[in-house]
């Protein structure tokens, strides 16, 4: 079975670069429309430029920890093209964090930008599906992919709040997947290592030591490219996975294979 997804409309947040931009590319290859999403409408405008007024793209920026952002964001959509079928969660952000300082309030904010956002957004997008699959009465109603991260399961102290949050969003996963099990909706996600999203790229601009590091530290020997991540996620996106979901699929060159505690996970 192949991993089409020609026809089907996804929203993909976190796309004016990095991941996010890559998946959304990808799928509007495929034969996707897309909603590229972002909070970064100046990186919208400079990748996408007039494919964004017609045809299969569209994009909507905004703030998505706003209630409101999220109603607007589905009402764009659904203006541009009629019905939701896939949505990727790929909005994220990467903040070191000092344990041990009580005014720290890292975790906080990593939880209102990279889960409430994700939680909202997909039971909104949920409960369109499930109204457009009780329409249409068989067949697969959704599928929602989450963007998390090997820190979830690694101990990096200077990375604890990022890897509380990417922890809560495989939590997540798991649950809406129990939740929306009955309406057809598939919910998984991809737990990426050192993938050179945005912030990794800043990261690792003028910082030789940091990148040696990742790669001794992942068996593949490498950082890898955004675009390796895009056939997972059409592969999730698409019927071709129609019996799975729950699922954290890892994305890490075999980096989890590996113990050090201090060494980066992102």
């Amino acid at each position: 079975m192949s991993f089409s997804i020609a026809g089907k409309t996804a929203i993909v947040t976190g796309a004016a670069n990095g991941i996010g931009l890559a998946i959304a590319r990808q799928f509007a290859s495929a034969g996707a429309n897309v909603m590229f999403a972002d909070i970064d409408e100046k990186g919208l405008v400079e990748e996408l430029g007039d494919l964004g007024e017609e045809g299969k793209i569209r994009y909507f920026a905004g703030d998505l920890r706003e209630r409101l952002t999220i109603a607007n964001l589905l009402s764009a959509t659904i203006d541009a093209f009629e019905q939701i079928d896939i949505l990727v969660n790929g909005a994220r952000q990467v903040v070191t964090t000092d344990p041990l300082d009580p005014d720290d309030d890292t975790i906080r904010t990593l939880l209102n930008q990279n889960l409430f956002p994700a939680y909202r957004l997909s039971q909104a997008v949920a409960k369109r599906m499930i109204r457009r699959a009780g329409e249409n009465g068989e067949g697969p109603a959704g599928a929602i992919i989450n963007i998390s991260s090997v820190a979830a399961r690694r101990t990096h102290p200077d990375l604890m709040a990022y890897s509380v949050s990417t922890a809560a969003l495989d939590q997540m996963t798991r649950s809406l997947a129990v939740a929306l099990a009955p309406h057809r909706i598939r919910v998984n996600a991809i737990a990426i290592g050192s993938v050179l999203s945005a912030s990794l790229q800043a990261t690792l601009k003028d910082n030789r030591e940091f990148r040696q590091d990742i790669e001794r530290h992942t068996p593949l020997g490498r950082v890898a490219a955004a675009n390796e991540l895009v056939e997972t996620a059409q592969y999730l996106a698409s019927d071709a996975s129609g019996f799975m979901t729950g699922q954290i699929l890892t994305v890490d060159g075999g980096r989890t294979l590996l113990d050090p505690v201090a060494a980066p996970a992102h």
